[in-house]
């Protein structure tokens, strides 16, 4: 699997090489993927505009996953997040990052149990990481 992040937005200073160090080390904790996987970095406006497209939904989001292997993360939402969690970006980002890989990986979170069970997968991957 081939693994590519891009920051495609420029309101919020990313540590690339940090990220793309912790990449292959994500996707091994998480299992195989079939499909390559991007990670792209994008701004609140342009974040919510997919929203709307894909999901019918207003305003942005933190993370939303294509089966294809694209993960699109909203680094103003994780920088937001991040202070509202006590976490740092990197952190925020990379928690994206392992959510849009388990949905990859055949998990959901659409019902109260599926989210509990990927709020505990992505908790334990993320400790492993440490």
């Amino acid at each position: 699997m081939k693994i590519t992040i891009r920051n495609l937005q420029r309101k919020v200073h990313v540590d690339l090489a940090r990220l793309r160090k912790s990449l292959p080390k994500i996707a091994e904790r998480v299992g195989e993927i079939k499909p390559d996987l991007a990670v792209l970095l994008v701004s609140d406006t342009r974040m919510a505009k997919l929203h709307h497209e894909f999901l019918h939904e207003t305003g942005p989001t933190d993370v939303i996953t294509f089966e294809h292997g694209e993960i699109f993360i909203s680094v103003e939402t994780a920088r937001r997040n991040a202070r509202r969690f006590g976490s740092s970006l990197g952190h925020e980002i990379q928690l994206y990052i392992v959510h849009g890989l388990l949905h990859l990986h055949g998990f959901d979170d659409r019902t109260a149990r599926d989210a509990t069970r990927m709020r505990r997968a992505q908790e334990k991957i993320l400790r492993s990481l440490r």
